[in-house]
């Protein structure tokens, strides 16, 4: 028995409210929905949420969907859309109970190193990046596992033609990868995408979901309502930018256009803008690399986690500190830089800097380069050997703190001391004391306030307390030279 295209199956049920065929939806696509669940929220109960959400939604729309539609297309989107709706809630949760390290809702990180495992957190976005008919042909080929022939008649084109779709789209997905850090050949991602694509979703989430879906939403718990509310926006917003783009473009291609894409993107938010730059947000949204015109007003601080980094409010120079790993006290500017403050973030599970100096290639344009120039520097030397505030470091570990008209650290190397000298008074300082133990240091100075720097009553605490002098000197330093790309 010849089985029914999707969207006679919603009709039937949009228009008989027949049961029986949106179970035989539920039951077509659940498997791989659940699993582009998951690979986004990273926790098997809230991605079986998200997939009862996203049928929930397909009940309510089925009878508005156009005869065209490619129901795994429009699966595809609400699925993201339902997962950005409970990344944003989680953000705002742990926003609420201003916790400096929430509990991570997500799975352990896995000890392996395969190659799914590198490119499944980029998968669902780099479908996104796809245009629609090339999303398609992979979703149909490698999602539901259809043969190229019925890829071909789902797409109103032959089988051949089908065949160098697929193929042109897996390149497109295998080049993204490789800009994310993950080289592999394409017949690997044929491979990974065939295997690993659809996982079989939990035993019974199928006949929970449709009789969630068919009741309405009616025994939606509340977390799912919210959900599936969040989602609705969402869906609903981009749907208006859609046209709203569209609008603009039109403009543009007349010369008249007075709105421009920069001040449309001004009036949308991601998951990872939230007040405070708090790293546990890293591990809760997808692998992803943006710079985008700020949300606050003010520096809100930056969050490093080993590789990757979020940062709230930042100026230009301090997503390239970020960047290239070096302090701005050691970098040249050869060019104009903006002057705006941005939200960014660098997520990948490998590569996240080198990703963000692509990104800033992109966008604005620079790129950095080392080069050794003689520059102005502080040279930090021992000037009285047997000063009582330098002290040999005795607690395991170590630690380092600063405030105004305060300087403290345990069992640090001078190298410490030296890097807050330098974002103190913001010169390249040298470490020329051929020290090479580790200290214990408690270093006070007058100073009313960080706005207010009393630089000299810092070099006589220095002499005075530590036996350590700075004496201003040039000398050849590697330096982060900041230039246009072209």
């Amino acid at each position: 028995m010849r089985a029914l295209p999707d969207m006679e199956l919603l009709r039937a049920y949009a228009t008989r409210n027949s049961e029986e065929a949106f179970a035989a939806l539920v039951t077509r696509h659940v498997h791989w929905v659940y699993s582009a669940a998951l690979r986004q929220v990273r926790d098997p109960d809230v991605a079986q949420e998200v997939a009862q959400a996203v049928f929930t939604i397909l009940a309510r729309k089925a009878g508005t969907l156009r005869p065209g539609t490619l129901l795994t297309g429009w699966l595809f989107n609400t699925v993201r859309f339902t997962a950005a709706a409970e990344l944003r809630a989680a953000a705002r949760r742990q926003r609420r109970e201003q916790e400096a390290h929430m509990e991570s809702t997500i799975q352990a990180e896995p000890d392996t190193h395969s190659e799914w495992e590198q490119i499944a957190p980029l998968l669902d976005e780099a479908l996104a990046r796809l245009n629609q008919r090339d999303r398609h042909a992979v979703l149909l080929r490698y999602f539901e596992r259809k043969n190229l022939a019925e890829v071909g008649l789902a797409l109103g084109t032959t089988e051949e033609a089908a065949r160098k779709r697929v193929s042109r789209a897996v390149e497109k997905l295998r080049a993204f990868f490789t800009r994310h850090g993950s080289v592999m050949p394409a017949g690997t991602v044929v491979g990974l995408l065939s295997t690993h694509a659809v996982q079989v979703a939990p035993v019974g989430l199928a006949k929970a979901v449709t009789a969630v879906a068919l009741a309405n939403g009616a025994a939606v718990g509340g977390s799912t309502l919210t959900l599936i509310h969040g989602a609705l926006k969402i869906m609903a917003w981009t749907k208006a930018k859609t046209a709203i783009v569209f609008g603009v473009s039109v403009l543009l291609a007349t010369g008249t256009a007075t709105v421009t894409v920069k001040e449309i993107e001004k009036h949308w938010t991601y998951p990872w803008q939230v007040a405070d730059a708090n790293t546990a947000v890293l591990g809760k949204v997808p692998p992803q690399v943006r710079i985008l015109p700020t949300k606050f007003p003010q520096e809100r601080g930056i969050g490093w986690e080993n590789d990757r980094v979020l940062g709230i409010g930042q100026p230009i120079q301090r997503i390239l500190e970020s960047a290239y790993d070096c302090p701005s006290d050691r970098t040249i500017y050869s060019t104009q830089i903006p002057k705006d403050r941005f939200d960014f973030i660098a997520n990948l599970p490998q590569g996240s800097k080198e990703a963000l100096q692509r990104e800033l290639k992109r966008k604005f344009d620079l790129v950095g380069r080392r080069e050794t120039r003689e520059t102005d520097v502080l040279l930090l030397s021992v000037k009285s050997p047997n000063a009582d505030g330098l002290k040999p470091g005795t607690a395991p570990g170590g630690s380092s703190n600063s405030r105004a008209g305060h300087y403290f650290c345990v069992n640090q190397p001078l190298s410490t001391l030296a890097g807050s000298l330098e974002d103190y008074f913001r010169v390249p300082v040298l470490d020329r004391t051929g020290l090479t133990g580790r200290f214990d240091i408690d270093l006070t100075w007058s100073e009313p306030d960080w706005q207010h720097h009393n630089l000299e009553a810092l070099k006589q605490a220095l002499l005075d307390q530590l036996g350590l002098e700075l004496t201003p000197s040039r000398e050849p330093v590697e330096m982060l030279v900041v230039a246009k790309a072209r």
